[in-house]
């Protein structure tokens, strides 16, 4: 995937957060973040990561997320791992 095709899925991913009233106080609160932070590192692919990241830790999430933006459900981790700053993690 490319860097900017992962920065557009990223992007979507903040807009889905952002208007889902369940999950942004989540996000909010287990990340200390605030809302005028979202708008201000919307760009950042490091503050993008960490949305992707967020979301794909629930399966649930990265339905609801896919399904509305009808993306295959492996691609928002393929995305966080395409952004840089966002290296993929071996746990061997």
């Amino acid at each position: 995937m490319s860097p900017e095709i992962a920065e557009t899925i990223a992007l979507q991913a903040l807009a889905w957060l952002v208007g889902n009233d369940e999950v942004l106080p989540v996000f909010l609160g287990s990340t200390g973040t605030s809302e005028v932070e979202l708008r201000q590192r919307a760009t950042d692919h490091e503050f993008q990561a960490s949305v992707l990241e967020f979301i794909t830790m629930d399966d649930a999430w990265v339905k609801d997320f896919c399904d509305t933006i009808n993306l295959a459900y492996e691609d928002p981790l393929r995305a966080r791992y395409a952004l840089p700053g966002a290296e993929q993690v071996h746990w061997t």
